[in-house]
Parts: C-alpha cells; sequence; structure tokens
C-alpha cells in the first residue's frame, strides 16, 4: 500500500538520527515487486515508469542475505556523472571497461548507482548492505526478480532516471502493484517563452557621413543640413560683407 506524504514526514522524524541527506519530497521513485517497474513521480504527476528487477531471494533487510528491503527510503547518493552507458563499476569505482548489454558471462553493476538509505526500522540496514538502483548488462531479465538484492535497471534507462532524481528523493519499495497516478503535465519549452518575450528590434537611424564626423568632433548633432537656394545666397552675401569690413580694418591700422 502507498504511504501518503504525511506518513513519510512521520517516519523522518522517527529516523532523523539516522538520516544524513535532507529528504526532498518533490520527487518519489515508487517501485512495484509485483509489477517489476519503478515509477518517477514529481510534484505528484507521474514522469515516467521503467521496468526493473528486484532480488531473485525475495524480500527483507537480514543481514547476510541478498533480499530487497521493502518500506520508505531515500537516494543518499549517486554515483556516476557523465560516464559512458555501459561503464563497470567494483566497489563503486570505475574499472575502465564497457560492456554492452546482455554481454555474456558477466553480471557486474554498471553505467550509475543511486545508492539508498533506509527510512525505517524494516530497511535500516538498506545503505550498509549497499542496496542500489543501478545498471546491468544481463538486460534480458529486466522484467523479473533477477538480483541480488538491489534494484536492476537497463543502463539506458538508469542514465535517463540518475539525471531525473535528485539525491534525498523518497524512494517506496512495495509488495503490490504501482499505484495509479496522473501524468505530470507537459513542460513549457523554454524556446516559446523565450520567443514570447524578444522585443522587436529598431533599426538606428542612419545619419549622413559629414552629420558623424560633426558629431564625433564636436560632441553635438546639427538639426538639419539641407539649406534653401534663398538661404546658401544670403549666407554668401552676408560672409562677403564680413571679408570687406576685415579689409577696411586692416587698412586702417
Amino acid at each position: 500500500m502507498l504511504r501518503p506524504v504525511a506518513v513519510i514526514f512521520s517516519l523522518m522524524s522517527a529516523v532523523s538520527a539516522f538520516a544524513i541527506t535532507p529528504v526532498d519530497t518533490s520527487s518519489q521513485l515508487i517501485i512495484s515487486v509485483r509489477d517489476q517497474k519503478l515509477m518517477l513521480v514529481q510534484n505528484g504527476g507521474k514522469v515516467a515508469t521503467y521496468p526493473v528487477s528486484t532480488s531473485m531471494f525475495g524480500l527483507g533487510d537480514t543481514w547476510g542475505r541478498m533480499t530487497t528491503p521493502l518500506g520508505c527510503l531515500a537516494v543518499e547518493k549517486k554515483i556516476g556523472d557523465n560516464v559512458p552507458v555501459g561503464a563497470v563499476f567494483h566497489n563503486r569505482r570505475l574499472t575502465g571497461e564497457v560492456l554492452q548489454p546482455n554481454a555474456p558471462g558477466r553480471d557486474p553493476v554498471t553505467t550509475r548507482i543511486i545508492w539508498l538509505r533506509g527510512l525505517e526500522a524494516q530497511n535500516a540496514h538498506a545503505f550498509q548492505r549497499c542496496i542500489y538502483i543501478h545498471g546491468t548488462p544481463q538486460e534480458k531479465t529486466i522484467g523479473r526478480p533477477a538480483s541480488y538484492g538491489c534494484i536492476r535497471m537497463k543502463s539506458s534507462d538508469v542514465a535517463a532516471l540518475y539525471d531525473r532524481v535528485p539525491v534525498g528523493a523518497v524512494v517506496q519499495i512495495i509488495p503490490d502493484r504501482l499505484p495509479k497516478v496522473a501524468k505530470a503535465p507537459p513542460v513549457q519549452s523554454s524556446n516559446t517563452v523565450a520567443t514570447a518575450t524578444v522585443q522587436p528590434t529598431v533599426q538606428p537611424s542612419v545619419q549622413p557621413q559629414n552629420q558623424v564626423q560633426n558629431q564625433d568632433q564636436t560632441g553635438a548633432t546639427p538639426a538639419d543640413d539641407s539649406l534653401t537656394v534663398d538661404q546658401m545666397r544670403m549666407a554668401g552675401a552676408l560672409a562677403a560683407e564680413r571679408e570687406k569690413a576685415k579689409l577696411a580694418l586692416s587698412k586702417r591700422l
């Protein structure tokens, strides 16, 4: 049975002494043992569903048994940022090897590691038992119990999930079927928003070359360069009168 958020908060307070990473209730993973599926829920809406494999040895959290724990857990660590799909991990360290899906005779942890911490007494050993959500090359077994306690996924699926789920996300492993959750509304493209807010570009007016030069030299722009014929004649006459006055003054001196 799916636990409501209020119950999750009560569980968080009960085990606060053991939880290291703050729990993020905006993101939630629900893993159904019966369906062998994982659902990603964000802000109350279903984002994606993936096939998985839980333990072939059953359910539980007992030391020394390779079983999958039930109950409320949280994502404590994420390991494998930007490593190649199919990259092999040993003790959470990359070996340098990259395997293709269904590589024969190999069954290592691959691609990404999402390390879980238990939030209840029934899964308190999950972190120390190294219960992960991780990739596997044995993709032909995905969809039925086939792991040694972890939750296995196809390499491409776990890489996509890794990018979507934050550290601290709540993880519920349930024995029943996945609950029915409405799909999350589509996210509006940022390109659409940007296009809607772009203002039309106003092209600056082109000034005549002589006007631009005057502005650069004096810091002021003439109001108008165009003169009528009469204005040009009057300006010429005034200039001639000024020259005559200068000549007369120089003769007197």
